[in-house]
């Protein structure tokens, strides 16, 4: 190569990265294309994922206990600056049905033979790129657990990084899973990268903003997610730890746990851990607490 032609393509790739290489560009070790936000700090996405029709028998409580049955279902995206990850995947698969602007009810047969019913507006792809980001561009991904509706779109995200408990993946590929599951669902994760998770507690990152918990007993490697704010403070979202509020303060228990003794010690493990770090517990199915949070592309930072 002559020494002209040697400039000139020195000059163009600094041209590239001088503007973003055009249609993105690359922050701390991944790229983005340039709606989304700068990931200078730590933010917080909160996906709605419709409402979910609920029995509050199955959690041990009444109608009176409860006051509203419905259960919300929900998704959470937290960007990092040297990642993004998303937190559960929803309840309805963004394949099965086309967005109108208005609610649409869902109806769900599960592979048990469960019916379920999901009122919901708004795809998660879409809520997704409103806050300016891509399946493409999650490099990390991270289930509370193997249940249907924390799994739908589990496969839109196979090309990142799978966060998981071993006993957890074996639960979720054993010839018959246990539970509510969707294999379907989550297939693609099989052959994804994973990094499996041993420790009671993982830093994501490396620098203690952002923490798997392992809290076991609904499923047997369900876990929650510490994330820590610079303006909001600590928060930590449930999985299905708890569904209802009153499950928390009448200390009752779902009627489907695999580990009932398990669920106790990480309630009581959670809630310590709440304590020592001054954290908020966001309880992803509670209905009037989500209603309130601020959805994407808003966040909390």
């Amino acid at each position: 190569m002559t020494r002209a032609k040697a400039l000139t393509v020195v000059a163009f790739v600094a041209a590239l990265v001088a503007s973003g290489f055009s249609r993105g560009h690359v922050v701390s070790g991944f790229s983005q294309t340039n709606t989304a936000p700068a990931p200078t700090s730590i933010r917080l996405y909160v996906f709605d994922g419709g409402v979910l029709g609920s029995d509050p028998s199955r959690y041990r409580l009444t109608k009176d206990d409860v006051g509203t049955t419905e259960l919300s279902v929900a998704a959470y995206l937290i960007v990092h600056p040297k990642g993004v990850l998303l937190w559960d995947t929803g309840a309805v698969p963004d394949e099965s049905w086309s967005p109108t602007g208005s609610l649409i009810e869902q109806r769900l047969v599960l592979p048990d033979g469960q019916e379920r019913r999901v009122t919901i507006r708004t795809s998660l792809k879409t809520q997704l790129k409103a806050s300016g980001y891509s399946p493409a561009q999650v490099t990390h991904l991270a289930l509370s657990h193997y249940h249907w509706d924390h799994t739908a779109n589990a496969n839109a995200f196979a090309r990142a990084t799978w966060l998981v408990r071993q006993n957890e993946r074996d639960a979720m590929f054993a010839d018959t899973p246990l539970g509510t599951a969707t294999p379907m669902t989550y297939s693609a994760l099989k052959t994804s990268k994973a990094i499996i998770v041993s420790a009671d507690q993982h830093d994501v990152f490396g620098d203690g903003a952002v923490i798997l918990k392992s809290a076991p007993g609904h499923t047997p490697g369900h876990q929650v997610l510490y994330v820590k704010l610079a303006k909001t403070g600590g928060v930590v979202l449930s999985g299905d730890l708890y569904h209802y509020p009153q499950e928390r303060t009448m200390n009752r228990l779902p009627t489907f746990e695999f580990n009932e003794a398990q669920t106790r010690a990480a309630r009581k493990s959670v809630e310590e851990f709440l304590t020592r770090t001054k954290s908020q517990l966001w309880i992803q199915h509670d209905f009037n607490a989500h209603a309130k949070l601020k959805k994407a592309p808003e966040y909390y930072q």
